[in-house]
């Protein structure tokens, strides 16, 4: 049945630039149909310059909130009133809740990030995780990972300003969680062969090999992939980089971000409307391989 739009729809939005690939609207649009939730979902190419004035008028407009990709995560922070806990720990916000006029920020890429290594059947709690990167969606995933309790993580960033940003939030995560983290130079080719011998599993949070750069890799030493190792790509076009096909090809386990995509969505979902996706019908449905 076709789902109708009246006077008391709630919007809710995604805001980032470009937007259009994306199948976020489809799957909340088709969750919220599903559950007779009188909601609607929809995509805005949006510039940084106009962010602010954007989350104003979402505001005002008493939408229930709205998602942010890339470019958009970082600088949102500045335009909520409140962030939670893990957000205000890797300063990134992919979703924004509207109670009344509050805005708070929530970070749901980690969630949706260790939802999928479950989904993929393997446990890293207790273990070592070799990242790469230290950006938005892949601090996200530092923060989460850290704070679910995996027992330490190595992160390798290229040297610069987003070098001395990630060891502040290292220092902060060594303060207060339970997870011992590092920083190192991704061009330390020794040092990154060597935590990766060491780690359960290895996830890329770069846009390294990413499309339409589908021959990126930041792995030169091939002798690291082993059958026991886990290979994550937070990159889901395309759904098999170029990281995982030579991992694969050495015998380790592959995933990419796909499901990340998903549980980040379902996790937001959530919280704006207090009810859960449903998850195994927007997987068959959108996310099958």
């Amino acid at each position: 049945m076709k789902k109708e739009i009246t006077g008391h729809t709630v919007l809710t939005a995604l805001l980032g630039s470009p937007v259009s690939h994306s199948i976020s609207p489809q799957m909340h649009n088709e969750s919220f149909r599903m559950l007779g939730l009188d909601y609607v979902y929809l995509a805005f190419d949006i510039s940084l310059d106009h962010l602010k004035t954007t989350i104003e008028t979402l505001k005002h407009m008493q939408a229930r909130g709205c998602n942010l990709t890339m470019p958009h995560k970082n600088l949102v922070c500045e335009y909520v009133d409140h962030l939670s806990p893990a957000a205000k720990l890797s300063h990134s916000v992919n979703t924004v809740v509207n109670d009344n006029g509050i805005l708070t920020g929530h970070t749901t890429d980690g969630i949706g990030y260790m939802k999928a290594v479950e989904d993929a059947g393997h446990s890293i709690i207790g273990k070592k995780m070799t990242l790469l990167g230290a950006g938005g969606a892949s601090s996200s995933v530092l923060v989460q990972a850290a704070l679910d309790g995996v027992k330490e993580i190595d992160v390798f960033n290229r040297r610069g300003e987003n070098f001395n940003k990630a060891q502040k939030l290292i220092d902060r995560l060594n303060q207060e969680t339970g997870c011992h983290v590092s920083l190192y130079d991704l061009e330390d080719e020794k040092q990154l062969s060597d935590s990766i011998q060491e780690s359960a599993i290895l996830t890329n949070g770069t846009s390294v090999g990413m499309h339409p750069n589908e021959d990126g890799c930041l792995i030169k030493n091939l002798d690291v992939f082993r059958n026991d190792l886990i290979v994550s790509d937070l990159i889901y076009n395309p759904r098999e980089t170029k990281l995982m096909r030579l991992a694969k090809e050495r015998g380790s386990q592959t995933f990419n971000g796909l499901y990340m995509l998903l549980y980040q969505g379902a996790a937001a979902f959530e919280l704006w409307t207090g009810h859960p996706m449903p998850v195994d019908h927007i997987k068959k449905r959108y996310f099958s391989e």
